[in-house]
């Protein structure tokens, strides 16, 4: 009987088992692939059986159809399934929707999370699926490419002993033949002028046939440098590598983008069109084509950790931060003898955070080693990372403080002096209570010091300068981490290390980078205590930072979880809003493409802002306002005797700011009034419960004690207990809550004496992600600007 069953493209690839691509190359490169039956409307057809006796031919002929390239990667990597269902996923929608450099796809990690082994992953795969060239694009520094080089040679090592894979960098292509040009071709380059130049250069008129080839281009770190714009003649027009990426994409006939990232920040937040409720406006993000979030391996450690679990008295991680005063941060900028001298660099007040952080982190590592032992396991090497200026003039002066602290130590230990010891017994207890929490049994403080006299002694502390591409080349090794070359090592760099080099067991990082405008996915890059760490290093990891660099991070952290969770969620459907409050209190919106920190402030679904690091005005300066302001909250309740009231936000905004006329601004501080103010007005006018639009719940706390500092010497963040914050999170089902805790303000809780009401807003639980940019409205009529 006549075979009547007619089949299209996308029928051919499932019987094939292969990508709708694929087939596409099939057509146009397999002389003998079958002619369509027919070229209708919807496509070409072709007859079933004509279909399955050419794939039938095909596998006899020892071409196979079945995948070469994936399984074995994964295999050999020991790849998780969640790892290998992301890449699945990607390639999925890289074939089968429409990928450009304005809609491109999108594989959306963590920072130092496996997005280099997603990503070339992904590369295998889409291999396997009809793609045959591959261009990454990364970095503009030499080290990163090479680096990047290298992993690829690594995990495609044995694709490239079968002669199947090419990997080369652009900058070192040699004369390809045509055996070469018939395999797989991966070519990494820098995203910088001479090494897109040389990439276009190839295909165009070097091997014109890799344009028939069907292109998968891999943007590493897609935030940098690719997605740049400049202003020409009053006009945005593209930078120049987005110019040759759109070059690149029309020379070949098939191509497909993605764009690799953890800071994607200016690939989404690029106002496309705007929603207008109620009067707000909302700006909906830059859709790419697709978002596939990379899944967190289970060795992961992120922000989550630093800036969440370091509230929590039973977590390791509530000792890990420490500040940096102003003062020492200055006296390590250059050598100033009237701030200190050197040669008393083990006694001097403006560099005992230092001197502690170098000694915390010997004892630390020494702890671990000792532990290691114990356990009968190999001990690790460990590393410090000291990242506060950029400046080569900062980093030789830095190396000189190292060193001298450490050959100071050397003399001190030889000597087993008094000084020794106290400085040993000072890190000790400075690190034995995170380390019980931690779990492992701790070594006793004779086993530590002794082993701690051994390492000094012995030469085990290497310090490191790490500060050009040359160098650094010189430092890393075979996987493209910062060799440990020592049982402790100090490395002192600047914006070297920001980016793509990953540090292993980092437990020490002093950090101060601390530019007037901090820019949201740089600053998250200098995170470098990110990514795979071991559990049990976690009670002797340490962060030194200054107070307000530390909350800045912290926002930052809140802001991308918020942003993170609405694409987890599919939130991100309903936009993101981006909310300027004027000092005429009035609520613009803010232009979102390039986030900088000095000024934002993030708030998610039941989120919360609160003023911290602040003190209260004096007595006599603030008993006025504070009779005012308990006057205003009593009549807002009236004859009400719970703790709640529903008022009218314009009453909630005043209480608010009355009771910011008492507290004086720290260093540290953070959830300032007109962040405060915003989410109050905003949330409550565009709720879309009619009954209460325009109101705000009002809870009530009084006669509460908590301290300016925590016991670790951090300043308090919790005025509320946990029954009041569960209760204004109850009540903030559509607008916002106002909770109004009133503090007694004692001189021995590190006060003033002065009672005074301590602020808390919870936004609504239905709130849409919104980013509030807290600075002065533009003048002359500008468009508000969060850059």
């Amino acid at each position: 009987m006549m075979d009547t069953e007619l089949i299209g493209v996308h029928e051919i690839a499932e019987l094939a088992g292969v990508g709708s691509s694929a087939v596409a190359n099939w057509r146009s490169r397999s002389a003998d692939f079958p002619a369509p039956l027919a070229e209708l409307k919807a496509g070409p057809v072709w007859r079933k059986s004509t279909i399955q006796a050419w794939l039938n031919q095909r596998e006899k002929g020892g071409v196979p159809i079945q995948p070469r390239f994936f399984p074995a990667l994964t295999a050999k990597r020991g790849d998780s399934p969640e790892l290998i269902k992301c890449c699945q996923d990607t390639v999925e929608k890289l074939l089968n929707l429409g990928t450009s450099e304005k809609r491109p796809g999108i594989l959306l990690g963590r920072i130092q999370s496996g997005k280099t082994r997603a990503f070339l992953g992904v590369m295998a795969l889409a291999f396997d699926r009809g793609f045959d060239v591959a261009v990454i694009l990364t970095k503009g520094t030499v080290s990163l490419s090479q680096q990047t080089v290298a992993r690829v040679r690594k995990d495609f090592h044995e694709f490239i002993q079968d002669d199947l894979v090419q990997v080369h960098d652009i900058m070192a292509l040699p004369d390809l033949t045509p055996y070469e040009l018939n395999q797989k071709l991966i070519l990494v380059v820098k995203k910088e002028d001479d090494n897109m130049h040389r990439l276009l250069t190839a295909i165009e008129t070097t091997y014109p046939e890799l344009q028939k080839r069907r292109l998968l281009i891999i943007d590493d770190e897609a935030d940098m440098a690719s997605v740049t714009s400049r202003v020409v003649d009053g006009e945005l027009v593209p930078g120049v590598i987005a110019t040759q990426i759109d070059r690149l994409r029309n020379l070949v006939s098939a191509s497909d983008f993605l764009q690799v990232t953890a800071t994607p920040y200016a690939l989404y937040l690029q106002p496309e069109g705007e929603l207008v409720t109620d009067g707000a406006t909302l700006f909906l993000p830059r859709r790419p084509a697709f978002t596939v979030l990379l899944p967190t391996h289970a060795a992961y450690v992120g922000g989550e950790h630093y800036f969440e679990k370091s509230d929590d008295p039973e977590s390791p991680a509530y000792y890990f931060h420490r500040v940096v005063p102003p003062e020492e941060r200055e006296a390590l900028k250059k050598e100033d003898r009237r701030r200190f001298k050197i040669e008393n660099c083990l006694s001097e007040k403006n560099i005992a955070v230092l001197r502690d952080a170098i000694l915390n982190f010997i004892v630390g590592g020494v702890v671990r080693r000792l532990q290691q032992s114990a356990q009968r396991k190999t001990p690790q090497k460990y590393s410090f990372l000291f990242h506060t200026e950029s400046s080569r003039e900062s980093h030789n002066w830095q190396q000189e403080v190292v060193v001298a602290v450490r050959k100071a130590l050397e003399k001190a230990a030889t000597g087993d002096t008094p000084l020794f010891a106290e400085l040993i017994r000072r890190a000790y207890d400075g690190i034995e209570p995170s380390l019980k929490l931690q779990g492992p049994s701790v070594p006793s403080f004779g086993e530590v010091k002794k082993a701690a006299r051994e390492a000094i002694g012995g030469g085990h502390i290497m310090v490191t300068k790490v500060n050009s591409d040359n160098e650094i080349n010189k430092l890393l090794d075979e996987s493209g981490q910062l060799r440990l070359r020592n049982p402790l090592n100090i490395f002192i760099g600047g914006q070297i290390v920001d980016r793509g080099i990953t540090i292993n067991n980092l437990i020490g990082f002093y950090y101060g980078r601390n530019p007037k405008r901090a820019q949201q996915d740089t600053t998250l890059q200098h995170s470098r205590m990110y990514g795979s760490r071991a559990i049990d290093d976690l009670g002797v990891t340490r962060f030194y930072a200054p107070l307000h660099i530390y909350q800045r991070m912290r926002r930052i952290h809140e802001f991308d979880t918020a942003l993170r969770e609405a694409f987890e969620s599919g939130a991100h459907d309903r936009g993101v809003y981006f909310i300027r409050r004027d000092l005429r209190r009035g609520l613009i919106p803010c232009s979102p493409n390039k986030l900088k920190f000095s000024e934002i402030r993030s708030i998610r679904p039941c989120g919360r802002l609160l003023p911290v690091g602040f003190q209260t005005v004096s007595v006599t300066t603030g008993k006025k306002s504070l009779d005012q302001l308990d006057k205003a909250i009593d009549a807002a309740f009236g004859s009400t005797e719970g703790q709640s009231v529903l008022v009218d936000v314009v009453l909630a905004t005043s209480l608010l700011e009355k009771a910011f006329e008492d507290l004086e601004p720290g260093d540290g501080g953070e959830g300032d009034l007109r962040s405060m103010l915003a989410t109050l007005e905003h949330f409550s006018l565009i709720t879309p419960d009619a009954v209460v639009k325009g109101k705000v719940w009002l809870f009530r706390a009084t006669d509460r004690n908590v301290g300016r500092l925590r016991e670790e010497g951090r300043f308090s963040n919790a005025p509320d207990t946990k029954q009041q914050a569960d209760l204004a999170r109850d009540l903030a089902k559509t607008v916002p809550a106002l909770m109004m805790l009133r503090q007694n303000g004692l001189l021995e809780q590190g006060w003033r004496g002065l009672p005074f009401w301590w602020p808390v807003v919870v936004a609504p639980a239905n709130a849409v992600t919104s980013i509030f940019a807290a600075d002065q409205a533009p003048t002359d009529g500008d468009v508000a600007q969060a850059s």
